[in-house]
Parts: structure tokens; C-alpha cells; sequence
């Protein structure tokens, strides 16, 4: 797997709470280059990354992140608004006290109305799987295949952990036949890119993959 291979599956993500235009637009610039999936940035700057891209670039953006405890009206609206400035794809959290909570029916109307919502545009599901228990991941996985999302993905990159080759290896093992898998944090190596490809992730979270092939070149 050569790097232009995995490069086309990143989602090339800024999402620090100090991002300015001037990085987002540099992101958006190395995002066309490299030819990556997509850039994922904060809601604030879709509007104008949409304009400044246009159809070179698919624009991801987050709904509830980091911590997943807003409402699911908020998450709605937040979907709803960030389409509306023209996201290409939505990347949302889950309310993870719901899960822990055993309230399973919360967890998947919530997913449900994001991917109504949604309608033809993806919706990954960020899970956090630091927090979570083996049986708690499993869940999951049977939770966002019932409500109809696009991928399921194993972190925010905010929490005190990132993706892990285990993880992906359980997503691949358990989730339903049309829900792919996205790995995203500590993703820091091309080798590390590729081994979650092979293991089943279609789609990376990280800026660091391209940051090195810039360093390369």
C-alpha cells in the first residue's frame, strides 16, 4: 500500500480550540494537494472552507464534540446547521453517560435523528472507545449498524486515548456489513495508517500522515 493510497483515506483534521483561517485554509490547501477523503475542522470555519474549496475537497465537521453530553436537539441543530454551510459529512459523539447508563434506546434515536438529518450526507459515530469496556464497544457497534450511520469511529482525539489496532479489529468483527470503520487519534505513521487500513478501517483521522509526506517531498 503506497502512501498516495493511504493519504486518499484520511480525513485531514484541525480541530484545536486555537485554529485560525489562515491554518484552515493551509489545511484545506495540503487536504487538495495530497488528495485526501476530506478535511475535518471545527463548525465555525465550514461556511468558508465550503466556499474556498468548493467540490475539490469534501468539508467533515463535528456535532457535540468533544464530550457528547449536549441534548440531541443541540446535536440536531448543530447537524442541520452545519449542512446548511455545507458540510459534505458529519462526525458526531455519543452521549457516553447514556451508554454507561445502559440507556440504550437514547443512544440509537439519537444516532437516528442525526442520520435523518443527515439524509444522503455521512454520519460517522464517535464512540470513544478509551472510556469504554469491551462489552460497552461491542454494543456499539450492534447500536450504530440498527440506526443506520455510515461509520463508526473510535475516537475524538480529546480524551486520553486514540485509536488502537484492537479496537478496529473488534469494530471489523462486530459492526453490520454497511457501516464502516474510521480510526481516528495517535494515528502518528504511515505504517501505523496502513496496519488500520488492513484491519479494517476505511477512513483515518489525523493530519499527522501528511505533515510527514510534506516533509518528505
Amino acid at each position: 500500500m503506497n502512501h498516495s493510497e493511504i493519504l486518499s483515506s484520511v480525513d485531514h483534521t484541525l480541530l484545536s480550540q486555537t485554529a485560525t483561517w489562515p491554518e484552515i485554509k493551509a489545511l484545506c490547501d495540503d487536504a487538495i494537494k495530497y488528495q485526501t477523503a476530506s478535511v475535518c475542522i471545527p463548525p465555525a470555519y465550514v461556511k468558508k472552507a465550503k466556499e474556498y474549496v468548493g467540490d475539490r475537497m469534501a468539508v467533515c465537521t463535528v456535532v457535540g464534540f468533544p464530550n457528547g453530553y449536549s441534548t440531541t436537539a443541540a446535536k440536531v441543530f448543530e447537524t442541520r446547521d452545519a449542512l446548511a454551510n455545507g458540510a459534505d459529512e458529519i462526525d458526531m459523539v455519543i452521549h457516553v453517560g447514556a451508554l454507561r447508563d445502559k440507556d440504550y434506546d437514547y443512544v440509537q434515536n439519537e444516532i437516528q435523528e442525526l442520520k435523518s438529518a443527515c439524509g444522503s450526507k455521512i454520519l460517522k459515530v464517535i464512540i470513544e472507545t478509551c472510556l469504554l469496556t469491551e462489552e460497552e464497544k461491542i454494543k456499539m457497534c450492534q447500536l450504530v449498524t440498527e440506526a443506520g450511520a455510515d461509520y463508526i469511529k473510535t475516537s475524538t482525539g480529546f480524551s486520553t486515548n486514540g485509536a488502537t489496532f484492537e479496537d478496529v479489529a473488534l469494530f471489523a468483527k462486530h459492526v453490520g456489513k454497511d457501516v464502516k470503520i474510521k480510526a481516528a487519534g495517535g494515528i502518528s505513521s504511515f505504517e501505523d495508517g496502513e496496519n488500520f487500513l488492513r484491519l479494517g478501517a476505511s477512513r483515518l483521522g489525523t493530519s499527522r500522515l501528511v505533515k510527514l509526506e510534506k516533509a518528505g517531498n
